[in-house]
């Protein structure tokens, strides 16, 4: 964060200062929520959580070496005292952003979104320095939390936005105004919430609205929701995907034998052949947006395709491929599931087990409302249909839904199994699993899904575990 005294930050975020004997003293360290995350110079945030009250834990923090606490109330060690700290937290991003004008990227979309900005951040960072949202903390909370990270050298802000409802991408715009725009696509993640595809490409639209006319709106020509948002807004419009008439296209798309995407991009400045390490060919749309936004940004398409090709995997727990020394490969994409990504993930699993054994490890996919039987159905008919060796459907009713599409597919009772918990699907991979087996375990992020992939690993490690 940008060194700014705590009489400064009373002042944007209107706060009383409390206990503080000298209002000159700077906040030179992040500003963070974590009592565990203080460094001498931090401002700690104290949120009131259903379970956790920041208030107690002020003084801890303090002694640890915070110079403040940004509270609702006094708390008897130096604090700025404030009527709702959120939106405080939000008011000192807004003005942090402002005093940079560091270039600000965002980018939202059903699916994809955190693999998108990690590629996006990897490729701009061999331009100059950038800073990004760390995994998913894309809400009214993680996000000015990253934002207050950049400093006087940040050349460049990726911040990644999600939505539960209209409205909420316009508050973060509000927040830290983009000057690129991307949107990925229009899927069905938490349709239960939105009520429909229309409402939900009309709150991720909201990005490309707040978007000055100087700036550029990247949008999905492959997704005829998001480029009608081409319509909403006054900034260039660029075009990525595999159509032709995208402004960023891919040509000649493929996977290698292990399932990493290989193409031709092709931009207005030029082309170039890209090789990824990531497995599976939706990260090729992933891919072309990080380069679309590179290419507003004056890069090459030959620096392009070198840093796409070179880019790995930054977030946990998504598409994240080890190898155990017996010869299972084990792919843990147990952070979130949604229909999109989960059809993309099996059909990342059928292409890394050509010639081998494979195994789909799911759950249920949350929050889809109405649509949730047919979707789960829909899941486990794809399974089948793309040969998956076996589905084992985890946990209650809608991983009985899954599992009964895999039956009514084909399966009989052969290709697919529900089994209860996480425990039970260990217990039954344990036993049944052999080298050369591929495993994708993949559900919402509620079903906790990870604890599979970490004890099979655990299973194999008879002597070190080679992640790649």
């Amino acid at each position: 964060m940008i060194a700014l005294s705590l009489a400064e930050i009373a002042a944007v975020v209107g706060g009383q200062t409390h206990d503080i004997p000298d209002p000159s003293v700077q906040v030179t360290a992040p500003v963070v929520r974590d009592s565990r995350e203080v460094q001498p110079g931090s401002l700690f945030v104290a949120f009131v959580g259903e379970r956790v009250d920041g208030h107690d834990f002020a003084a801890q923090v303090v002694e640890a070496g915070a110079v403040a606490v940004l509270a609702s109330r006094p708390v008897g060690v130096p604090a700025i005292v404030v009527e709702d700290v959120q939106s405080a937290l939000g008011a000192l991003a807004r003005h942090v952003v402002r005093r940079l004008g560091t270039t600000l990227v965002a980018l939202t979309g059903s699916a994809g979104k955190t693999s998108t900005k990690d590629l996006i951040a990897q490729v701009l960072q061999r331009k100059a320095p950038t800073v990004f949202t760390p995994g998913s903390l894309n809400n009214e909370i993680g996000l000015p939390l990253t934002a207050l990270t950049a400093t006087e050298e940040t050349k460049f802000l990726v911040l990644e936005m999600g939505a539960r409802g209209i409205g909420h991408i316009r508050y973060l715009t509000d927040l830290t105004p983009p000057k690129i725009g991307l949107v990925l696509n229009v899927g069905t993640a938490h349709i239960g919430e939105f009520g429909g595809r229309e409402q939900i490409a009309q709150a991720k639209g909201e990005l490309v609205e707040a978007l000055p006319e100087d700036g550029a709106a990247i949008l999905n020509a492959d997704d005829p929701l998001v480029r009608a948002m081409a319509s909403r807004t006054k900034a260039k419009v660029i075009l990525f995907g595999e159509a032709d008439e995208a402004d960023v296209r891919a040509e000649n798309v493929r996977l290698t034998d292990s399932g990493q995407p290989s193409f031709m991009l092709r931009t207005p400045s030029g082309a170039s052949d890209v090789t990824m390490r990531l497995y599976g060919e939706h990260h090729v749309s992933n891919a072309l947006a990080a380069a679309a936004v590179a290419h507003e940004l004056g890069m090459s398409a030959e620096e392009i395709a070198t840093a796409l090709s070179e880019a790995g995997s930054l977030s946990r727990w998504r598409m994240e491929v080890t190898e155990r020394p017996d010869g299972v490969t084990i792919v843990n994409d147990a952070y979130n599931a949604n229909p999109e990504s989960m059809r993309a993930a099996l059909r990342a699993l059928a292409a890394m087990g050509r010639g081998r054994r494979t195994w789909a490890v799911l759950g249920k996919m949350a929050e889809l409302g109405d649509e949730a039987l047919a979707e789960h159905d829909a899941v486990g008919r794809l399974a089948v249909r793309l040969n998956v060796g076996k589905l084992v459907a985890v946990g209650g009713r809608e991983a009985s839904w899954l599992q009964l599409g895999a039956y009514n597919e084909g399966s009989w009772g052969e290709e697919s199994v529900h089994v209860s918990d996480a425990q039970a699907a260990v217990d039954l991979l344990r036993s049944e699993l052999r080298p050369g087996d591929v495993v994708l375990v993949k559900a919402s992020r509620s079903v906790g899904l990870e604890s599979v992939a970490q004890a099979l690993l655990e299973t194999g490690a008879e002597g070190e575990v080679a992640a790649r």
